[in-house]
């Protein structure tokens, strides 16, 4: 006996990992329900962080200036 991972889609399982399975062969699912670790939850900040962006540290100050040209309101 096999034991996969899989997400449901709300119509089909999709497994996580390759499975060596020819097409339409039969199998019976005995359905156990995870959750995820916390080890694998990432926050947005996370991904963003992971990123690596480059930029000008004064990115966020002087948005309208690098967006459009325009200079901002507080100089300094």
């Amino acid at each position: 006996m096999s034991k996969i991972k899989a997400v449901f889609d709300g119509e089909v399982f999709r497994p996580s990992e390759p499975i060596e399975l020819e097409p339409n062969t039969i199998v019976e699912i005995e359905i156990e329900t995870v959750n995820m670790p916390e080890s694998q939850e990432v926050s947005f900040f996370d991904v963003v962080e992971s990123l690596n962006l480059e930029g000008p540290s004064d990115w966020a100050k002087n948005l309208d200036k690098y967006l459009y040209g325009l200079e901002s309101d507080e100089e300094g």
